[in-house]
């Protein structure tokens, strides 16, 4: 068993205590000593007499005294937690000291995370450059952390809207409060179900990065689906619509601008963001065949698009001007709306009195953007270059993805097999009526 005394060795009147450690060495049954400093500070009067004192203790006294015993006592309790822990044997003579040390120094301990949903959601988004995105590269993108931004102001929406107005939890987050959420998204704020969807699954992606640091979650967690939904409203340009949008007479060099960006988007294939940063840089001839290359933003993929008769005609003399995605937006409704593309169509427009794309039904040049060039060219394409071709220029990773974002169904895919039989039935069967001519003109000769 261990003891623990405090001693006042010093010959000044003033100074700091020393505090020993009397323990017995387990094997050879003797006791030792080990010594070291403290930082309480006294007086000698006050270690050998005051302390001492059982009766005609002043206030002062009294509040001294006990002072004093609030200091050593955790101490105390410390030095004999490590010797629990280390046992030291008697030649350790710095063991005393060390425990000294790490007394006054602690190291301090991690901050323990908050379970406050929100808190963990800004601490992704705090993080974000340093946590292991999809490439298992450091660095979440850009698009990534604005979708944590956006849950983020919908969480706080979403939780002035309860009548407790308390925070919500990260272990609040059961199949209930997924429901509650998801029904309040799409019926109260009319977000797409696509969007809500998404939404949810972001949420339960913050509540299993709080679970890895112990932060407690609901047993629930797991049974919470978002996912998605079929593309409903696919909307893109026809062969022909994009006929009409060439023919156009325009007389404004910004919407001649646009219309060449929009041309070109619609024959490489890429998202508006890439699309819109390429240069001259991008364009690389490769055992003599003249290339467009680039690294999508989004998936970080490469690609590399064969320059065509109809991208060489644009690039003929260089790349369109350089414009933002928003002017690009704007320009090519106004072609679309020139081009008397206002056929009633089903889609999302947005509302600037909500702030949010709303469903409903509007003239076909309401609803373009810039995401129409990707998904014209794949759809355009589909059943006329092999959908592997496809899938190299647009980076869709599956055959299923690619089907899922032009809006094809099983269906569709079975009616693309039957045709392929059909052309081959009529191509045996021309080859057929062939071999009977060349029969007869053998027997006339």
């Amino acid at each position: 068993m261990a003891r623990i005394n405090f001693l006042y060795r010093s010959k000044k009147d003033n100074a700091n205590l020393k505090v020993r450690l009397q323990a017995k060495e387990k094997s050879q049954n003797k006791y030792f000593q080990l010594e070291a400093s403290t930082e309480i500070h006294t007086t000698k009067e006050f270690f050998t007499t005051t302390r001492n004192k059982k009766r005609g203790l002043t206030a002062n006294e009294k509040n001294e005294i006990t002072d004093f015993y609030n200091k050593i006592e955790p101490i105390e309790k410390f030095i004999l937690e490590q010797y629990e822990n280390d046992y030291p044997k008697p030649d350790q003579k710095d063991w005393l000291k060390n425990v000294m040390f790490d007394y006054y120094n602690p190291i301090e301990l991690e901050e323990k995370r908050s379970d406050i949903l929100t808190d963990n959601i800004q601490l992704i988004i705090d993080t974000a450059n340093t946590r292991e995105n999809a490439q298992k590269q450091l660095g979440i993108s850009k698009s990534r952390i604005n979708s944590y931004k956006n849950l983020l102001n919908i969480i706080n929406k979403y939780q002035s809207f309860k009548t407790d107005k308390r925070k919500f939890r990260i272990k609040d987050v059961n199949q209930s409060f997924a429901r509650n959420f998801l029904n309040w998204m799409i019926n109260d704020q009319s977000y797409a179900d696509s969007y809500a969807l998404k939404k949810v699954d972001d949420l339960k992606t913050v509540c299993k990065d709080a679970e890895i640091d112990n932060v407690e979650v609901s047993s629930q967690l797991e049974k919470i689906k978002g996912g998605k939904v079929d593309n409903e409203n696919i909307i893109y340009l026809s062969p022909d619509e994009l006929d009409k949008i060439e023919s156009l007479e325009l007389n404004s060099e910004a919407l001649e601008n646009a219309r060449k960006w929009l041309i070109l988007g619609c024959s490489i294939g890429q998202r508006g963001g890439d699309l819109l940063n390429l240069t001259e840089n991008n364009i690389n001839n490769i055992n003599g065949l003249e290339v467009i290359q680039l690294k999508q933003q989004k998936t970080k993929a490469n690609v590399t698009i064969p320059v065509l008769e109809k991208t060489a005609e644009i690039l003929e003399n260089g790349f369109p001007r350089k414009i933002s995605i928003q002017k690009f937006n704007d320009y090519i409704k106004k072609l679309c709306e020139l081009a008397e593309l206002d056929e009633p169509t089903k889609g999302r427009k947005y509302d600037k009195t909500k702030k949010r794309r709303i469903l409903g039904t509007y003239p076909k040049h309401d609803l373009v953007s810039s995401h129409i060039c990707r998904r014209s060219f794949a759809t355009n394409l589909y059943g006329v270059m092999p959908t592997t071709l496809i899938m190299k220029i647009t980076a869709h990773k599956t055959e299923k993805m690619l089907l899922q974002y032009i809006g094809k169904s099983d269906l569709d895919y079975a009616q693309q097999i039957a045709d392929f039989y059909e052309l081959q039935r009529m191509k045996n069967q021309k080859e057929s009526v062939l071999k009977v001519v060349d029969n007869k003109e053998a027997v006339n000769q």
